[in-house]
């Protein structure tokens, strides 16, 4: 029988317990932790769920003491709580705001947070969005053509190539074969010396070669494209009839009339770059490692494909980003005091809605280390209970332009082509950015040419 994870009896909150400290935890030391966490992302939270409770305390590298809740009444709490309390943006800008600028939805907080989030949902609202569904399915296929034959190969470069070739087209608009290989080359430097620049005490210019000026140049250096890119749109004559994001963004206007600024647009634009390129590549990895693995769901999935039906698909998303979360938790920085789950927090405290603990929990999806997208089928997935998105008005906005082009990518993978897991065994999770993705990048192999 299907369960319907929506409709499942959730576990209700702790009776309440006054006490003026922060929950129970590990007491190892933060860099333990960080080293626990990466040798595994996905279980590293669930652990402490079954040992400490709803509510636990980790000490954790750069960010400090984290309180991270792995129950779903006390996660609505946080996410239905006020943007005044609760500050994503703060949350966030310890790492991003270097990368995403101090204009990104993604760093702000309250009354500023709300008005460029306003901006940004008209594009990528559903109706428009599958206007890029032809965009996605040229872009995969030509993609495809570069696979070996016969040979083990890495599917996620590939996947990011195709994901990050949407997002310059559909979202930057970038259609000159010329312009698209700089920006490619220009982001992939970019990307590199963002990683070197994780920890803080990299962030201070040593000189020349030292990690943050090389960072800064290749934020310089793309920052430029960027900028060169809005001047080419504003001075096009046929800018309001086109339908990229950027085109979009240009036609916007704030409440008071005013349209939005070359800087905001930056940093706008970098936002959506980094949130849904690496992202939705390594979800589509997933999925197809996890199928790869799985025949039952796999023949299932092909067999409904060609019946021309989308709903086992769309299970098998959802699935996958149950079962291999790319994102572990949702951030939020105490701007004041809160009581939760019978502490009471101080503000400053760093409260996660932990969603890789959530996902597998036995009591909210029964034999959670099973590949099983029926669980899906019957309906909408509890929405404080399944957060690859986050949730609240912090929740993703490309959340919707995501599971769709996964859905574009994945019917182009099973349906032209055969391809196998050289190693039957489950790839492990590693640490990739900010993102969780298959150790060995989702080894595959194409049995025979694409159909």
């Amino acid at each position: 029988m299907v369960r319907r994870v929506e409709q499942a009896t959730l576990p209700r909150a702790p009776a309440a317990r006054t006490r003026s400290q922060l929950p129970p935890g590990p007491k190892g030391p933060a860099l333990l932790q960080g080293l626990r966490y990466a040798r595994d992302p996905h279980g590293f939270l669930g652990r402490f769920q079954r040992r400490y409770g709803d509510i636990f305390t980790v000490p954790f590298p750069i960010i400090g003491k984290v309180v991270w809740i792995a129950e779903p009444t006390l996660v609505k709490e946080v996410f239905t709580g006020t943007p005044e309390q609760f500050h994503a943006g703060e949350a966030n800008a310890t790492v991003l705001e270097p990368v995403l600028g101090p204009n990104s939805v993604l760093t702000l907080d309250e009354a500023p947070h709300m008005r460029q989030r306003k901006l940004l949902l008209p594009p990528f609202h559903g109706e428009r969005i599958r206007r890029y569904g032809e965009l996605m399915r040229t872009i995969a296929r030509r993609e495809m053509e570069s696979w070996p034959v016969g040979e083990t190969f890495a599917l996620r470069p590939h996947t990011q190539r195709i994901t990050l070739a949407v997002i310059l087209e559909a979202v930057f608009g970038v259609h000159d074969e010329e312009r698209l290989q700089r920006a490619e080359r220009l982001i992939g430097t970019f990307g590199k010396r963002v990683n070197a620049i994780a920890l803080p005490v990299l962030r201070r210019n040593l000189g020349p070669w030292s990690p943050w000026a090389r960072f800064l140049r290749a934020r310089e250096a793309f920052d430029e494209f960027i900028y060169e890119e809005i001047e080419i749109r504003r001075r096009e004559a046929e800018v309001e009839e086109r339908d990229d994001v950027l085109s979009l963004l240009l036609r916007a206007r704030h409440d008071d009339g005013t349209p939005m600024g070359d800087g905001e647009l930056r940093d706008e634009l970098v936002t959506v770059l980094g949130a849904g390129h690496e992202t939705t590549a390594t979800a589509i990895a997933w999925a197809m490692e996890r199928l790869l693995r799985t025949p039952r769901v796999l023949a299932k999935l092909r067999e409904s494909l060609a019946a021309g039906e989308d709903d086992y698909l769309d299970a098998t998303i959802k699935e996958t980003l149950r079962i291999r979360p790319v994102i572990i938790d949702a951030a939020r920085k105490l701007n004041e005091p809160l009581r939760i789950g019978g502490y009471d927090l101080p503000a400053g405290t760093c409260v996660f809605p932990a969603a890789a603990a959530l996902h597998y929990r036995e009591d909210l999806f029964p034999d959670p280390h099973e590949f099983r997208p029926e669980r899906f089928l019957d309906g909408k997935p509890n929405g404080y209970a399944w957060l690859p998105f986050g949730g609240g008005v912090r929740r993703c906005i490309g959340a919707a332009f995501a599971e769709y082009e996964m859905r574009v990518v994945l019917r182009e993978f099973l349906e032209r082509a055969e391809l196998s897991a050289p190693d039957p065994k489950p790839e492990r999770a590693r640490i990739r950015n900010i993102t969780v993705a298959p150790a060995r990048e989702a080894r595959v192999r194409l049995d025979r040419p694409l159909r």
